[in-house]
């Protein structure tokens, strides 16, 4: 994630902000208080001293977003502010979905510990819904011993992280931020980025991923499908051969799907237009395990929860599915990791689980955030950003932000003016993920890029669309120099 060839130098910059607060960097600190108080300034306190014991941990991209904003006076509560850098849906009732009931009486043996690998109840549950969408007609089908309950979807890839034998595990770029951590936390573990021949394709043909699987000698790979940041899906053939291709190497493939209700071109009829409104429609959604010959022997790891789909990031519900030889091993992982989800809130979760509640909910889903992303998308390019793939799925958008006036075409001065103007993104350059720094990057092939959520409310979206134009409009009145934009304090 090097920024060193860019002409950002001085401390004052967006550059120097990012990797004081995000790199390794903790003797820096210790630097800028004594430069601090050397100048007559007093004492920032709140400036932290560097522990040697310890490593500066980095941010993840919405984490540093958001302590940007903060600089600014950002408070959720307030209506002036837009966050479109937030990863997580907007959690209120939505029009035509059905109720949620959150109410619960504990009794006492839910404050006893969960086992580990989650309440058989709730597995059941999951298993149930695998199967009914995706295995139907197939021999090979999962039972609760195929499903592992996690306390949220980062301790899940931790756990597979931690289950992991001495292998190099391949990823893409761009993808998922907090994956920069999860490759980079355990040694026997070496990440191995796959890189596109094609700079301009949103993802790799399979003919390809088995060229550099084989190449790399991979042991696992992990993805997220949808994509998060571009927004963008492999499915059909092309998803069957990458399960093919990981039968056929004994390739384990670790599917981030947490996005799979997200998708807005199904061919389904919505029954607000006439389909069905029964179990025989089904609006799209997308997984590995449609494609999988035997749920016991395929080594195909797939990742979801209640957090994007059902849009319940608060319970920190989610699960593995995967062969039972391997639920088994993320059990024990879990044993010394996180100890195990929440009990009552694995009960609660029950009644989101039944079949007809799951398949209303995607319906009044993908027709409220399909409008969101129209909104949007018609929005940016009427002020003048460009999208270089439009999204088929997630509530996410890849922006180009290149044609804009210089600085602003830079993603991280790009949000330090946003955030002046009440409005947060996410940097591109938090999608470039390099765990442990094993690429030498001379140039961040995502310093022009920004994603944009439209996971919160449309209300939200129209204040950022507006307060964007601002900006954008002032810049190309007031237009500045690199030189004069380092002078520039961010408000601190």
């Amino acid at each position: 994630m090097s920024l060193r060839s860019h002409p950002f130098q001085r401390r004052n910059t967006a550059h120097d902000l990012f990797l004081e607060f995000h790199k390794h960097r903790p003797q820096s600190l210790r630097k800028i208080k004594e430069e601090d108080e050397s100048e007559g300034h007093p004492p920032t306190n709140d400036v932290p001293l560097d522990f040697e014991m310890f490593q500066h941990v980095m941010k993840t991209g919405v984490i540093y977003a958001t302590s940007r904003a903060k600089v600014r006076g950002f408070d959720p509560e307030d209506p002036e502010w837009a966050n479109m850098g937030q990863g997580a849906p907007e959690t209120g009732p939505l029009p035509g979905a059905p109720p949620r009931d959150f109410h619960m009486s504990i009794e006492d043996a839910l404050l006893e510990y969960a086992p580990v690998t989650g309440l058989k109840e709730l597995r059941v549950k999951v298993a149930e819904y695998y199967n009914h969408l995706y295995r139907q007609g197939k021999d090979s089908k999962y039972t609760f011993e195929n499903v592992c309950i996690v306390p949220g979807g980062r301790a899940g890839l931790t756990r597979c992280m931690a289950a992991l034998g001495s292998t190099q595990v391949g990823y893409f770029t761009p993808d998922y931020t907090a994956y920069q951590q999860a490759l980079g936390l355990f040694v026997r573990i070496t990440p191995s980025p796959l890189l596109h021949k094609d700079a301009n394709e949103a993802l790799m043909p399979s003919e390809d991923f088995k060229f550099q699987a084989i190449g790399r000698g991979l042991g696992a790979m992990l993805w997220s499908n949808p994509a998060n940041p571009t927004g963008m899906s492999l499915e059909g053939s092309e998803l069957d051969a990458y399960v093919k291709i990981s039968r056929e190497l004994n390739l384990a493939l670790i599917a981030d799907e947490f996005y799979s209700h997200y998708y807005y071109d199904g061919e389904a009829v919505d029954p607000e237009d006439g389909g069905a409104d029964d179990d025989s429609n089904w609006p799209k959604t997308v997984s590995s395990a449609a494609y999988i010959d035997d749920v016991d022997i395929d080594p195909v790891l797939i990742v979801n929860g209640l957090t994007k789909n059902w849009r319940c990031p608060g319970f920190r519900i989610c699960w593995i599915v995967a062969p039972k030889p391997i639920i088994e091993m993320l059990g024990s992982a879990g044993s010394f990791l996180d100890g195990g989800a929440n009990a009552p809130l694995q009960k609660l979760s029950l009644p989101l689980m039944e079949l007809d509640f799951i398949r209303r909910d995607a319906w009044a889903l993908q027709r409220e955030f399909k409008k969101k992303r129209d909104f949007l998308l018609t929005e940016l390019a009427r002020i003048g950003i460009a999208v270089k793939w439009k999204p088929t799925a997630t509530f996410y958008i890849w922006a180009d932000i290149s044609s804009l006036p210089s600085p602003l075409n830079d993603c991280l001065v790009f949000l330090e003016e946003c955030v002046k103007f009440k409005v947060i993104c996410v940097p591109g350059v938090f999608f470039d993920i390099n765990p442990r720094n094993i690429r030498n990057i001379r140039s961040n092939k995502c310093i022009n890029f920004v994603r944009f959520s439209y996971g919160p409310p449309m209300s939200n979206l129209e204040t950022g669309v507006h307060q964007m134009e601002k900006m954008i409009e002032y810049w190309k009145n007031n237009p500045e120099s690199i030189e004069m934009y380092q002078r520039e304090s961010f408000g601190e």
